[in-house]
């Protein structure tokens, strides 16, 4: 296998890539973490005060909208396959249509053309197809592109590194664009995140900058059931396997937040921005960290300290109580610091994956971070149906703040994370130690 060398087309001027570069192209991240915040964080409570949507009506449409979007993914991977194989440019064509469409959608959703009744359902249900599906298309193309560029365990991590640590600077930028400023100022922001980052994808690194090998016959076009072609790959199967339960031990924490802000410290409401603010500014600047961490350490087990770190930092949340506000400050500065392992590392781990796959022949890079766009979805869906019905069941409701029910909330919030990211941990260990991974 060693051998078969990738289509030139496929190949990247992996000595290239600079800081310069990988800034170009990680500019992306930053637009869509724009969007994601607002998206996901202020739209249900902006259609409940500004028109009086009924939450469950509104619920309703989200979780309709977000389903569909998942179980899209793989197509839309499929689509990117199709055009990684005849062009890289088609593929900046792709984006650049998702991005346009992306726009539209976003202010589509925050001044709708309509503002009662069924009028105002359907603009929002169109606009939410809209913004989900080309959010989606744009992510799976560049990150596919991204894996595209090639290199060792460190550059691949220096590659995804980038894009997710400017995704946590979009995710500050938004968090105060959403709260302090008004949503036209947003939108416009918005525009030019998108604008800024599709020229940095265009001008930044491209497959096959380098290449001087002679070109290969086009591929043919993959055959029916090549949507599910990536689970033949026994690394792609272990490393989806430790995603999906390690995603869903750190989707749990965060779906949980606000109760454990809430009711087990008691911390003023105005400490939950500081809260989120040193969760995400430490785990941008721990980014540096991991990427030296891999350069000695490799990827894998680069990834087993953040797993580790994340569980260490969650044991000592457990112990905190009513008052310890600045004790949970200190906590979010240790787990935002472990959130950069889980950002970039098994980013990288994929990428490295679909560079063997191309390597020997396939060209599958879009459906595999097809799935990997559906899991990070179903992640967050699973964290929330596996933690609020348990919290039911262990006998707390908002706002409870007897003995049995703040140990219920500490029990979802801190202990069973652990629990699940051991488990991941294990698994990718396992699968290590055989040389899966």
């Amino acid at each position: 296998m060693d051998a078969v060398l990738p289509r030139p087309e496929l190949q990247a001027d992996t000595a290239g890539l600079g800081s310069a570069a990988t800034l170009r192209y990680g500019l992306m991240g930053f637009a869509l973490a724009f969007v994601a915040l607002p998206l996901y964080v202020l739209l249900p409570h902006y259609y409940a005060l500004h028109f009086g949507l009924p939450l469950g009506t509104l619920g309703a449409l989200l979780l309709a909208a977000r389903f569909l979007d998942a179980l899209v993914d793989p197509l839309l991977g499929r689509g990117v396959n199709a055009l990684l194989r005849t062009s890289p440019y088609r593929a900046l064509a792709w984006g650049a249509g998702a991005a346009l469409a992306l726009g539209a959608g976003f202010a589509g959703l925050w001044f709708p053309l309509w503002t009662q009744g069924d009028a105002l359902l359907l603009n929002l249900a169109a606009s939410l197809v809209l913004t989900y599906l080309a959010f989606s298309a744009l992510t799976i193309g560049h990150q596919s592109w991204g894996a595209l560029l090639g290199g060792d365990a460190l550059q691949r991590a220096r590659v995804v590194a980038w894009r997710e640590g400017l995704g946590l600077g979009g995710v500050l930028v938004a968090s105060v664009a959403g709260t302090l400023w008004d949503m036209h100022i947003s939108v416009a922001l918005l525009w030019l995140a998108l604008a800024l980052a599709w020229w940095g994808w265009r001008s930044g690194p491209q497959p096959g900058a380098a290449s001087a090998v002679p070109a290969a016959p086009s591929s043919p076009a993959p055959p029916q059931g090549a949507l599910l072609l990536p689970f033949s790959n026994p690394a792609f199967r272990a490393l989806f396997g430790v995603f999906m339960l390690n995603g869903i031990a750190s989707a749990l924490p965060a779906t949980l937040m606000l109760f454990f802000v809430q009711d087990l410290l008691q911390a003023a409401s105005g400490m939950q921005a500081v809260f989120l603010a040193t969760y995400f500014l430490c785990g941008a600047l721990g980014m540096g960290g991991w990427l030296w961490l891999v350069s000695r350490w490799g990827l894998v087990r680069s990834w087993l300290a953040g797993m580790l770190l994340a569980c260490a930092v969650f044991l000592c949340a457990a112990t905190l109580g009513p008052g310890d506000a600045w004790g949970y400050a200190a906590v979010c500065a240790g787990s935002g610091l472990a959130l950069g392992a889980d950002l970039a590392l098994p980013g990288a781990l994929l990428a490295g994956i679909t560079q063997q796959a191309e390597r020997a022949g396939s060209d599958q890079a879009g459906s595999y971070f097809g799935w990997w766009s559906c899991a990070t979805k179903l992640n967050l869906a699973l964290a929330a149906g596996l933690a609020l019905p348990a919290l039911a069941a262990w006998g707390y409701q908002p706002g409870a703040q007897g003995p049995q029910a703040l140990r219920a909330l500490t029990w979802a919030y801190c202990l069973l994370p652990c629990a699940l990211k051991l488990a991941a941990a294990g698994l990718l260990h396992f699968f290590h130690s055989r040389k899966i991974l």
